[in-house]
């Protein structure tokens, strides 16, 4: 998915004058909290953050794709937990199908799991069901949902000690509880999984449908990943999620002035630590202690 879809990032017409940048956010400390942070990780381009002290000591779990370690001869040692994601959506819009193998994919998390340490979990090769990536796949909701299934129980098979997060696929409320049940005939309970992600669903994070649809699956007691949340959407359901990731803040950065402490050194923080730490604290500061307020935000 491109930046501009998945962030709100509106593209640039090709007459336009450059915009004078915004400033950058106020770095803020981290409030403590009760229950409503759950796990929050801070998606990032960079391997080497895995190894970055800063990240240590406040206890921030990392979000990295595959892309951005395939390859690598060595690999960094993480000092903080870190979740494995694959950046499929990019990938089936480019291509159309998977082309690493199951194999293949199982093979590079269990490097990274045992070279990097401190692997959370690690995202399946699912299938997204936006209408463009039907569209480049030629293929319906009901056999993304399929395949989606398939790669867990075929990741599952080739390493099992592996932290596999199963992913539920759909467009409509409906579509994400038959693919529920597609699991429960595979003999996957949901519910006894520790976290499954929920796909698809970034688009509609703002919106009341997006919220039915986490209301109702966090119900039945499964404990939901949301892929790509970022402030607007967790205000509405970051008490039914037990983690969510963004990369929104580098995008963020990418269309503001640098850090004042930054100027100089960069022309903007779309990779610095110090801009994603302090776009971080205000995500959490800006959502209510009590699960009530959220609910009432």
């Amino acid at each position: 998915m491109s930046a501009a879809v998945l962030f709100d990032v509106p593209a640039p017409a090709a007459n336009a004058k450059p915009k004078e940048k915004r400033p950058a956010p106020v770095y803020a400390e981290r409030r403590w909290f009760a229950d409503v942070d759950r796990v929050t990780y801070l998606g990032t381009h960079q391997p080497a953050w895995l190894e970055r002290e800063e990240f240590a000591n406040d206890c921030v779990p990392l979000c990295i794709a595959h892309q951005r370690l395939d390859g690598r001869k060595t690999m960094p040692r993480a000092v903080t937990p870190w979740m494995l994601d694959f950046g499929g959506y990019k990938h089936l819009e480019k291509f159309g199908v998977w082309t690493l193998s199951p194999y293949e994919y199982a093979a590079a998390a269990r490097r990274y799991y045992d070279e990097i340490g401190l692997m959370d979990v690690c995202a399946i090769q699912d299938w997204m069901c936006e209408d463009e990536i039907l569209a480049k796949t030629r293929l319906t909701i009901d056999d993304h949902q399929i395949k989606t299934v398939a790669s867990f129980l075929n990741l599952m098979t080739l390493d099992a000690e592996l932290p596999w997060m199963p992913i539920i696929q759909g467009r409509t409320l409906d579509d994400y509880l038959r693919c529920i049940d597609l699991y429960d005939q595979v003999g996957v309970d949901l519910t006894l999984e520790p976290v499954v992600g929920i796909g698809s669903v970034c688009r509609l994070q703002k919106t009341d449908e997006a919220a039915r649809i986490i209301e109702t699956i966090w119900g039945m007691g499964i404990r939901l990943h949301g892929f790509g949340f970022k402030k607007t959407g967790l205000r509405r359901v970051a008490h039914q999620l037990y983690s969510s990731d963004s990369m929104a803040w580098s995008y963020n950065a990418v269309n503001r002035a640098p850090m004042p402490e930054c100027e100089g050194t960069h022309v903007h923080c779309g990779n610095c630590p110090k801009y994603a730490m302090a776009w971080r604290n205000q995500l959490l500061n800006s959502l209510p202690d009590d699960p009530q307020l959220l609910l009432a935000a």
